[in-house]
């Protein structure tokens, strides 16, 4: 074997560990990526059963029911609603007719198990993405000036 075909067998070598590496990562960052819908986004896409995502919307109003540490509501966009199931301590600003993101996996019967619940921060602040969905629905309702 002389020296150029010991060269050519390390660079291909070299590229075909760097591809291995390449797979190696994109797979890791694939597996660690949770999408944001909207009610409506599930309704006309539709989503692997089991996957990780984020749900934002709106608390719907007279929704939300309490068994203990277990709590059921329904988020909505104005358009479409999907049922949230989480056990667990809500957080303090968690209220019906606010914005909210939900972390979890959509169930085989069409309920969303939460992981986790994130509210809002104050009366103005909804989460950007939330906002953004409202927007793209035609939903949007700004927030009232302070006075």
């Amino acid at each position: 074997m002389n020296r150029k075909q010991r060269r050519l067998y390390f660079v291909l070598l070299g590229l075909l560990a760097l591809g291995a590496a390449a797979t190696l990562v994109l797979t890791a960052i694939s597996d660690s990526l949770v999408y944001f819908y909207t009610p409506s986004d599930l309704v006309s896409k539709q989503q692997p059963e089991g996957r990780r995502m984020r749900i934002g919307g709106l608390v719907q109003e007279h929704s939300v029911i309490r068994d203990g540490e277990r709590v059921a509501f329904v988020v909505t966009d104005l358009r479409h609603s999907l049922p949230v199931r989480y056990a667990g301590v809500l957080p303090d600003l968690f209220r019906e007719g606010q914005g909210v993101v939900v972390e979890g996996r959509l169930g085989a019967d069409g309920t969303f198990q939460a992981s986790e619940v994130l509210a809002k921060h104050d009366e103005k602040y909804m989460p950007k993405d939330v906002a953004d969905a409202l927007k793209k629905s035609g939903q949007w309702k700004p927030p009232a000036p302070a006075n």
